[in-house]
């Protein structure tokens, strides 16, 4: 069998014998009622957990004493699949409906500890139409609010814009986390408009065995985020389920928590899959571009394929990696490690962002032989200690050779989205 996994905006493809193939996991088959900004209109006319959002703009315009409320839609940076544009016009729409004017709103982009963005990737994240009717600013690492901390020492900052807000909303798309459990919800504002210092003292609870993708009561990450979201606290929040193609399927509206849990179980339904027997070989990619731009990004689907792989197996990772690794500390920390379990030990005694997840691709590591097909320098990739090749097909026809004709292989072509389990 032949199957196509995306590689920056181009595919690899790779040649499985059909004897040898125990899966392609793929999203499960659910019947959406209604897709793309459909689906958004109908999650703001039926919220979860708060009234309609041109109702809680009418009510604070009429609390404010003529004074006009200050709005701030909170929504994903150029890392993130959220296709805003579709869904900030029903937003803006909303809000106008509710007595809001467009010099009321200010959508900031959440950056947490990403890049900026350019003025061109601002118009392509929002659309022409909210580009050239709102404002439109990145989140501010410099002029912020300390509202205090967590019961878990996390320091609560967050960029003044959205603090002073008199409106504030959050957009999102819900997928699966490897130690938040889903994003989505809360996550737009810490870590989105928040910290590297308050990013880095959360994100240090991922060495936790109740840190682990797909579960939020008693995940002392997700808890700890919503925590100190709540100390800011939101009014309104529009969260998505995209398929796989990056296309919205599924929305939910309303309360922070209350509508997040509601699109969890939804993306439960389609992407949670199971597999009768753990492979000796897993091929597995995010899905192109934009999620893998870098490897920063791309190792959430080794993550996930990890649940699944045999001990001693052998991961396929492709990704184009463009963009090369995609943070510094993450890096440095590769280029500092004479071997994997050294990135494991350090981030036990010296938790710092970024180096998080390289110790997380080094418990892969522990488990399997990890392949990754790239952009990147081959020798530049064997010192992040994966085994190079120059196709997805050269690699898998080593491991082929590797575990003999009777490997068993696992196909995960949209490997960030899938969360994988064994029967």
């Amino acid at each position: 069998m032949q199957i196509e996994f995306g590689y920056g905006k181009d595919i690899q493809t790779v040649n499985v014998p059909d004897e040898n193939l125990v899966s392609v996991l793929m999203s499960n088959p659910v019947e959406h009622e209604r897709r793309g900004a459909d689906a958004v209109r109908y999650a703001l006319e039926n919220p979860i957990g708060t009234g309609k959002l041109r109702e809680i703009a009418a009510e604070k315009i009429s609390a404010s004493s003529g004074r006009r409320p200050k709005v701030v839609i909170v929504t994903s940076d150029v890392s993130r699949p959220l296709p805003s544009y579709d869904v900030l016009p029903s937003v803006l729409d909303e809000l106008y409906a509710g007595g809001c004017r467009p010099e009321d709103i200010t959508v900031v982009i959440a950056l947490g500890s990403h890049r900026n963005n350019t003025e061109e990737e601002h118009r392509r994240l929002v659309g022409d139409r909210c580009y050239g009717e709102v404002e439109v600013v990145d989140s501010s690492r410099e002029d912020l609010v300390h509202l205090g901390t967590t019961k878990s020492g996390t320091p609560v900052d967050y960029d003044r814009r959205v603090v002073e807000a008199d409106i504030r909303i959050c957009l999102g798309n819900i997928e699966f986390h490897y130690f938040a459990g889903y994003s989505g919800g809360c996550k737009a504002i810490m870590p989105g408009v928040s910290t590297p210092a308050a990013i880095q003292m959360n994100h240090r609870m991922m060495i936790s065995e109740d840190a682990r993708t797909g579960k939020l009561d008693g995940n002392p990450v997700r808890e700890d985020l919503e925590e100190a979201c709540a100390m800011l606290g939101v009014d309104f929040i529009v969260n998505c389920v995209l398929d796989e193609h990056k296309k919205i399927v599924y929305a939910v509206a309303g309360d922070v928590v209350t509508a997040h849990r509601v699109g969890c179980k939804y993306l439960d339904r389609m992407y949670r899959v199971s597999v009768p027997e753990p492979a000796d070989i897993i091929l597995v990619s995010q899905g192109g571009a934009p999620k893998d731009a870098n490897l920063y990004q791309t190792q959430k689907a080794l993550d996930n394929s990890k649940h699944i792989i045999k001990d001693g197996g052998t991961i396929i990772l492709i990704g184009a990696c463009n963009e090369g690794l995609g943070n510094a500390t993450f890096e440095k920390w590769f280029t500092e490690a004479d071997k994997p379990q050294d990135l494991i030990d350090r981030i036990h005694a010296d938790f710092k962002l970024g180096g998080h997840k390289a110790a997380a691709i080094a418990m892969v590591m522990q488990k399997a032989e990890v392949y990754l097909i790239s952009e990147m320098d081959p020798d530049f990739v064997k010192s992040l200690f994966f085994t190079p090749a120059a196709t997805a097909q050269a690699a898998f026809d080593e491991a082929m050779k590797k575990h003999g004709p009777d490997a068993r292989v696992i196909a995960m072509p949209f490997g960030g989205a899938v969360l994988p389990s064994v029967e």
